[in-house]
């Protein structure tokens, strides 16, 4: 860039006088009996190049302090032109470029007050602990939820629970857990998850606390519900025929003479209703018991080839096809995992039977990082309908006339104890699709 007119012009005007002084003072020294023409000549050089370094100099102090308000952050600094000073075009682009750093200023001080704002009002509680093992509360919904402690240590939330105050303590991350905390409102379940941040080259965690115990509550009372529509309606259903033997035993009994045999038939038909009853309410007690996981890690591909084996011994008719990648482990209590998917076999079996179609049945393990992610049951039976989706995991729920809608639920019950989901497709080929998801 270069210099403008005017400050070129006045830059001339100063070099011009300083060299006609010049020549003043080497004339005034050559000349004798000029002494006095001398120091005038002298002040003349010393004004004038005084003038010529001031002019020089006044774009220096402007660019200067132009640099200085950079640094101190002060976008609204503008390029002095004023007074002579040059650079022009230099001085409009730096103004330009000022304006443009104050906007980007202003839209990120925009997104970080939106940031900040939306960090303080979400309903997760948020809490940060630094590399010196401080921790701090993040938003609204964390000094709401932890009130009663004192200090910035994790052993200082050990009132809210020993678990939740270790976990603080921990380094590193740890995946979605479910805690019980203490709190002013009383003991409640939330989910707990830390992360780690890098931040300027030192390491910081975060932990979001969600309390869940409303929805748990929630989801508990449907539960209750479901369960209840169940259990009345197959008690019921075992109840009806017991009366109504019972009844026309009584009756038989008070003819004279009364028909011993049909009073042996009745009673013998309502001691087998009876005995239903009984392994139906046995049934129930087994379903109400939660399945202690004991984790292990084991090779996929033998254990699907054990099952593999032991479904063919109770179904030789019919083809089960596995496919797995070779080297797959699977983490897992192994015993609780093979009833869960016998009982999934066993049911795929049974519809592929009843549908007489392609007698055929495919279990699947597919995953990644040498970690099976997912094992997936699929038969060729008619498939359930959407409506009895929802349903068929609920316990003694079933459409067989046969069936004790017990197997399905222990499914599941063995899954979320792996802390897993579960849920149930369309086959691509017709049927039913049951997927576990192992994490």
């Amino acid at each position: 860039m270069g210099f403008d007119q005017r400050f070129t012009l006045v830059l001339i005007g100063w070099i011009a006088a300083l060299l006609a002084a010049l020549s003043a003072l080497a004339f005034a020294i050559a000349t004798p009996d000029l002494a006095a023409a001398r120091i005038v000549a002298g002040a003349l050089v010393a004004g004038a190049g005084y003038g010529l370094a001031r002019h020089v100099d006044r774009t220096n102090r402007t660019v200067g302090r132009f640099i200085e308000a950079l640094n101190f952050g002060d976008f609204a600094m503008r390029f002095d032109r004023s007074g002579g000073a040059g650079f022009a075009a230099l001085g409009q682009s730096l103004d330009d470029a000022m304006r443009r750093l104050q906007a980007n200023r202003d839209r990120s001080a925009d997104e970080q007050r939106f940031l900040e704002t939306l960090v303080d009002d979400m309903p997760v509680a948020l809490l940060t602990i630094d590399h010196q093992n401080s921790v701090r509360l993040a938003n609204k919904a964390a000094r709401r939820l932890f009130t009663a402690h004192a200090g910035a240590r994790p052993a200082d939330f050990a009132v809210y629970g020993e678990t939740f105050a270790a976990r603080l303590a921990e380094d590193g991350e740890r995946p979605a857990e479910l805690l019980l905390l203490r709190s002013t409102a009383g003991p409640q379940r939330a989910i707990v998850r830390i992360a780690t941040l890098e931040r300027l080259g030192l390491t910081s965690r975060v932990v979001t606390v969600e309390p869940v115990q409303g929805t748990l509550d929630a989801i508990e009372m449907a539960a209750q519900t479901d369960l209840v529509r169940v259990l009345t309606h197959e008690i019921l259903n075992s109840l009806t025929p017991v009366t109504s033997l019972a009844s026309s035993a009584a009756a038989v009994l008070d003819d004279d003479p009364p028909d011993l045999a049909l009073a042996r038939t009745a009673v013998g038909t309502l001691a087998r209703r009876a005995e239903g009853l009984e392994k139906f309410v046995r049934s129930y007690r087994s379903v109400a018991n939660v399945p202690d996981v004991r984790r292990q890690k084991f090779g996929a591909e033998p254990f699907l080839r054990d099952l593999h084996r032991l479904f063919v011994v109770d179904w030789p008719d019919l083809r089960l096809d596995i496919a797995v990648e070779p080297g797959l482990t699977i983490e897992a209590d192994p015993d609780l995992l093979a009833q869960a998917v016998i009982n999934l076999l066993r049911n795929a079996a049974q519809a592929t039977r009843e549908a007489a179609r392609d007698q055929s049945i495919a279990l699947t393990a597919t995953g990644d990082n040498s970690v099976v992610r997912r094992l997936t049951v699929t038969d060729s039976g008619k498939g359930i309908p959407d409506a009895e989706r929802r349903d068929i995991f609920l316990p003694f729920y079933t459409t067989r006339a046969q069936g004790t809608g017990v197997g399905l639920n222990l499914v599941r019950q063995i899954v979320i104890a792996h802390g897993w989901t579960i849920d149930v497709g369309e086959a691509p080929g017709g049927g039913a699709e049951f997927r576990l998801y192992l994490g």
